[in-house]
């Protein structure tokens, strides 16, 4: 489920979360692991990015050598861009500088490069760096950045969550190589699916479950659960749901998922058992003409009809195992796998308030014999429907040898 942070923050188009320096180190490392090579000979580019800062601008610097990078390039957007409520302070590295303009400094954006020793210490690292003001407000869209795209190799960055689809159709189009961190319910979307199905896009390795801490600007409000002010006084916020996406290859996106068969899913699955209420066979879709898979471990191994599974099955897609075939949103059906339009239904919460509505066209239908008293429920041509929430399709590939 998207996090209400991630969802305040699109409304107050706050996206201030920093990148821990761990967490970039463990996803670069992954696609290290699969090729040692994998950014040598590269220019790479770190926008929406402050690199003053930013840890993937620290990450990349203090590995340029050891990479064999060509060039670093990270671009930041101005503060008063931002509308941030607290006032604008300089951070020392910046009013410390030659090239510090009082009038510029909350105004314009910053570009930082790295491609060669600057001190004469025969290395090259974070302390060879060289920034400057920008002309404009360092504006990913802005034409003053896209020259530096059309540079690029790769992108690598953090971007706004409100910003998430524009950013990642710039680089797509750009056809470059990038590592980008998103909500996972950007799935979902219909400008980040079919790049999915398509094998255009993919899930990074290194984040499968769990928060992510971030930190935030001081202005930012401390109001979640799990959320702390360090020692040193800067403010982190952990956020649920996060993702790297990419077309990076790594190793696990090869492995093959250890499946159990069905019948032995039905006799010893218990998370499944529960689910299905003691029912003896998986759930049928009244709109698809595939089975409802709820846990990503329940997918029955030799099947071969359609199934419908999370979306975090894509935490551990293997396109050698498995074939993509659409999701259940009513934009999504290329293929025409979608069976059943229904009409206008009764929508039934789970406090009992009953509501005209078309929702059951925006996913998948589950018929039922008794209405849920827990969970909101449809009501359409005298039948009773759930809906479960956003399922990928996908089929066995043909050839797979993987059993379990």
């Amino acid at each position: 489920m998207a996090n209400e942070n991630l969802g305040a923050a699109k409304q107050a188009k706050n996206d201030e979360f920093y990148t821990q320096y761990a967490d970039i180190e463990k996803e670069m490392n992954a696609y290290l692991d699969y090729d040692q090579d994998a950014f040598k000979d590269k220019t790479v580019l770190l926008p929406c990015d402050d690199p003053e800062w930013s840890n993937f601008t620290r990450y990349f610097a203090q590995n340029f050598q050891r990479f064999g990078m060509k060039k670093l390039i990270s671009t930041s957007y101005a503060y008063d861009s931002k509308h941030l409520t607290a006032p604008w302070q300089p951070t020392l590295f910046e009013s410390d500088s030659p090239h510090y303009d009082k009038k510029k400094s909350p105004a314009k954006g910053k570009i930082f490069t790295l491609d060669c020793d600057q001190n004469g210490n025969d290395k090259i690292d974070i302390n060879d760096l060289q920034w400057e003001y920008l002309d404009g407000d360092g504006d990913f869209r802005s034409r003053e950045i896209q020259p530096l795209l059309s540079e690029a190799d790769m992108v690598v960055t953090n971007p706004p969550f409100s910003l998430f689809r524009e950013f990642l159709s710039w680089v797509i189009n750009a056809r470059k190589q990038f590592s980008v961190i998103g909500n996972m319910n950007a799935i979902t979307y219909k400008e980040v699916f079919p790049l999915i199905r398509d094998n255009k896009t993919w899930l990074g390795p290194s984040i499968s479950s769990g928060d992510r801490e971030f930190e935030v600007p001081d202005s930012y409000p401390l109001e979640a659960a799990k959320s702390r002010i360090s020692k040193d006084g800067r403010r982190y916020l952990n956020i649920k749901g996060i993702r790297w996406f990419t077309n990076i290859e790594h190793g696990r996106r090869h492995q093959p998922l250890q499946l159990m068969n069905m019948e032995d899913n039905l006799r010893y699955n218990r998370k499944l058992i529960k689910a299905l209420g003691g029912a003896k066979e998986y759930r049928q879709y009244d709109n698809y003409d595939g089975i409802d898979v709820p846990f990503t471990d329940a997918i029955p191994a030799g099947y071969k009809g359609l199934m419908g599974v999370p979306i975090s099955f894509l935490d551990k897609y293997n396109p050698e195992q498995f074939q993509i075939f659409g999701i259940t949103q009513s934009w999504d059906d290329p293929t025409g796998l979608k069976q059943v339009i229904y009409p206008t239904q009764v929508q039934v919460s789970k406090n009992g308030k009953r509501s005209q509505v078309k929702k059951l066209n925006d996913g998948a239908a589950i018929q039922i014999k008794e209405p849920p008293s827990d969970s909101t429920y449809y009501e359409v041509n005298e039948k009773t429907f759930i809906k479960p929430y956003v399922r990928v399709l996908i089929r066995k590939n043909p050839g797979e040898k993987h059993e379990g």
